[in-house]
């Protein structure tokens, strides 16, 4: 079959896998010569810790597709392919790269956070004065943002009637896997100057983390490794995802977010399990729509980066100056004297990862008892996460702020002390994150200043030396937010 090009570039990101991968089979399709490039972006890279564990997961999990890549030329008579890896700047090293390969095309799936839109129109436009074509395709979604619209043609500013729209839409078309398999003879040997390791983490100026001791899986391998266990949980998914102490998370987000899976294939399995009646199926598979539905609003509203989405929040006056820093750093540190939320905050700084009920109750002690504002949070989060993406994250934190589309009412305000009654009734994942709590009984648990003395000191406590005191009261904040923000609706 004749090809339009004699050669192409496909350009990973946000998709580090060989299968399923919708600009490698448009590539090779297309092309009868096709490399892999890889581009640690130094834009992202210069600002981070030395320490982080996501450049890690990324490196580790680039050998894996280096892996692939190798073994799908291999198996196809084409020895010597594999990936090219380089630290830089995109916008100097796709033309760089795009000119030493002599290439017609890149190939590169679509980002849609306003930098990495920014970052492509400038990388197309440096391709074009060379002569180069960069093509970007649907990949890290089931549905991009045009493609499920409101009858009137609109965006969806509410999250029911936009599943309910995604759900009817759905087809099994749409859930299809790209076969690579099938044209990956077109994969071309790596030229000799570019057959060279990985660099490693002291090559990106990095040092390792705890990542391996914590055990996250990283590739392909690793995240076919945890749908493979959560397949085996997610009928009872439904039942199990809020309590941070049972294992009913999938564990994929990071996986999600870098693309190690593929979207088609986890919203597939989903889809078919749910169809036949699997309650907890379906509940995930509304989880999967919201990352979707994320997605379009950043897509649709890309204010929403560093103002709410909501316009009379941005009049809501948030606490300000050294008390409000003070507070601040007690929650960032797990020093907030409520047990969940720093259980929460101390499980997300020692592993980058944070159960998704705790998300939304630590959001909601930051903005609505301490009074903090919602992007300071969202920074922190940002700089954490092990799978940050900044539209969920985004919305995740407006949603909890009641600053978002969809979002929680401003007067629905988690009791920190309820919530984690009922989600950690036994307080096995306190325990597990505030060791020096271990010893007081489920009943004072999440709420030891409410203990006796003799309580205490049964327990080998002592509030303000082994565990701070409360550094509010929930009633009184909760009062405080509440006219906080009906002043900021009513404009006085």
């Amino acid at each position: 079959m004749d090809k339009a090009l004699d050669s192409a570039l496909v350009w990973f990101r946000r998709d580090l896998r060989a299968h399923d991968h919708a600009a490698l089979y448009h590539a090779l399709k297309a092309a009868r010569r096709v490399w892999c490039a890889f581009v640690f972006d130094a834009t992202i890279l210069d600002p981070l810790p030395r320490a982080d564990r996501r450049v890690e997961f990324i490196r580790d999990s680039l050998e894996s597709l280096d892996a692939q890549l190798r073994e799908l030329g291999r198996r196809h008579g084409r020895p010597e392919t594999g990936l090219i890896v380089v630290h830089g700047r995109p916008t100097e090293w796709i033309p760089r790269l795009a000119v030493d390969l002599h290439v017609q095309a890149v190939y590169a799936s679509h980002d849609y956070e306003p930098q990495a839109r920014e970052r492509d129109a400038r990388v197309r436009g440096l391709l074009a004065d060379l002569g180069v074509v960069l093509h970007t395709v649907k990949d890290i979604v089931v549905f991009e943002a045009e493609e499920v619209l409101s009858a009137a043609g609109t965006a969806y500013g509410v999250f029911g009637a936009y599943r309910k729209a995604w759900l009817k839409q759905l087809a099994p078309a749409d859930l299809q896997p790209w076969p690579v398999e099938r044209h990956a003879q077109a994969l071309a040997p790596l030229p000799a100057h570019w057959r060279r390791p990985l660099p490693t983490l002291q090559d990106l100026g990095f040092e390792p983390t705890n990542l391996r001791a914590l055990k996250v899986p990283t590739g392909t391998e690793g995240g076919h490794q945890l749908l493979d266990d959560f397949l085996e949980r997610i009928d009872r998914y439904h039942e199990t995802r809020d309590y941070p102490a049972l294992k009913g998370p999938s564990y994929l987000s990071v996986h999600l977010r870098f693309g190690t899976v593929s979207i088609r294939e986890v919203a597939r399995l989903a889809w078919e399990r749910a169809a036949a009646g699997s309650r907890g199926a379906e509940a995930w598979l509304g989880e999967l729509v919201w990352r979707d539905f994320f997605h379009q609003v950043l897509h649709h509203h890309p204010h929403v980066v560093a103002h709410s989405w909501r316009p009379e929040y941005e009049h809501v006056r948030w606490e300000r100056g050294r008390h409000a820093d003070r507070l601040f750093e007690a929650w960032c540190t797990g020093r907030t004297g409520y047990p969940i939320v720093d259980a929460a905050m101390a499980q997300l700084n020692q592993t980058g990862y944070m159960h998704n009920r705790l998300r939304m109750i630590t959001a909601s002690f930051l903005v609505k008892d301490l009074g903090i504002d919602w992007r300071r949070g969202e920074r922190y989060f940002a700089g954490k996460l092990n799978d940050y993406d900044l539209a969920a994250n985004n919305g995740g934190w407006q949603w909890a702020a009641s600053t978002g589309c969809d979002a929680q009412p401003y007067f629905r305000i988690f009791n920190p002390v309820t919530q984690s009654r009922r989600f950690d009734p036994q307080g096995r994942f306190i325990r597990r994150y505030l060791p020096q709590l271990a010893r007081l009984p489920d009943a004072l648990l999440h709420a030891p200043w409410q203990a006796s003395p003799v309580e205490l000191e049964a327990a080998g406590v002592v509030l303000g030396r082994d565990y701070p005191e409360p550094v509010v009261s929930h009633e009184d904040a909760r009062q405080r937010a509440l006219r906080r923000y009906a002043a900021a609706r009513t404009g006085r």
